[in-house]
């Protein structure tokens, strides 16, 4: 199943990419405990981790929400055409994203709002499309909520350094500034609400700008984390970074805080990258969560 319902407020995956990243465990979590994968490796494997080769499975996607009547897309992805030098994968892609898109009942002028949960390359890529030789908004009738903190850090003109090197290069320029030339940015700090079930808050760490999206709608309660955790051995490790978080000490204090919240009030963790059901309820484990149940997603191991 590609959605369910939370409330008032349905929610439907949206493929674009599933499949190894071409990093191992050490490299990826480079202070992941071993023990964890090899403890856990039941679990992980294959939705999460390749058997054979012990290479990090990992989901590029995207959740369409339709609440209040309005339907909002969070996080777009790598997109399609886009120079990306330092991330040959990811360079030039050419998926069907937007047929995905139109599968689940979205063509692109019925999107209303866009969420970018911060402005990493895989979280931004759709936000434009190319037309002749101009990048131009996919989504010609959204708003496009981008955190300032993240907007500001990754604007070439600022010259801020980052973990990722070159890795985010011609990103800002192709994916975020032409949807702000066309007017179509809100740049918020601190928080924003959305509407009555939905609300952005800030939770910086792995960028500055950082962000999730709670749902609060009847007694259903969700929190869309982006890349506040790439794996679930994060549900067990929380205070294991990945090697892209540009401030580990308050990545791992955020991590332990969303989780915590999520635990307290029985809320569906949604990140950003995760295959398998894409998303669980956890619980306190200690100092420690563990996943007390997997969402009625289908795995997209189970969908070929």
């Amino acid at each position: 199943m590609h959605t369910i319902t939370l409330g008032d407020i349905t929610i439907t995956r949206v493929r674009e990419y599933f499949g190894p990243v071409d990093m191992t465990p050490e490299t990826f979590f480079p202070d992941s405990p071993a023990k964890t994968w090899e403890e856990h490796r039941t679990m992980l494997v294959p939705d999460f981790l390749a058997d054979d080769t012990r290479i990090v499975n990992s989901a590029v996607q995207s959740w369409v929400l339709r609440s209040e009547g309005r339907t909002i897309l969070v996080d777009t992805g790598v997109g399609n055409h886009k120079e990306r030098p330092y991330v040959p994968v990811w360079s030039r892609m050419d998926t069907g994203f937007l047929d995905g898109l139109a599968r689940a009942g979205v063509r692109p002028e019925d999107v209303d709002i866009v969420i970018n949960t911060h402005l990493h390359i895989d979280h931004v890529g759709w936000n434009t499309r190319l037309d002749g030789r101009t990048w131009v908004p996919t989504f010609p009738n959204a708003t496009y909520l981008m955190p300032k903190d993240d907007f500001t850090f990754w604007n070439p003109e600022n010259g801020h350094r980052s973990v990722l090197g070159r890795g985010n290069q011609n990103v800002f320029e192709d994916s975020v500034a032409p949807v702000h030339r066309a007017g179509q940015t809100l740049l918020w700090e601190g928080g924003h609400r959305i509407d009555g079930a939905l609300r952005l808050e800030a939770a910086p760490g792995h960028t500055p700008g950082s962000s999730v999206l709670t749902l609060a709608s009847g007694t259903d309660r969700a929190v869309f984390v982006g890349d506040l955790l790439h794996s679930p051995v994060q549900f067990f490790e929380p205070d294991c970074n990945s090697c892209f978080c540009e401030d580990p000490a308050q990545a791992r204090a955020t991590r332990r805080e969303v989780l915590g919240r999520a635990a307290d009030d029985n809320a569906l963790v949604i990140p950003a990258h995760l295959g398998g059901h894409g998303a669980a309820q956890v619980v306190r484990d200690g100092s420690r969560f563990a996943v007390k149940a997997w969402a009625p997603f289908t795995p997209y191991t189970e969908q070929g």
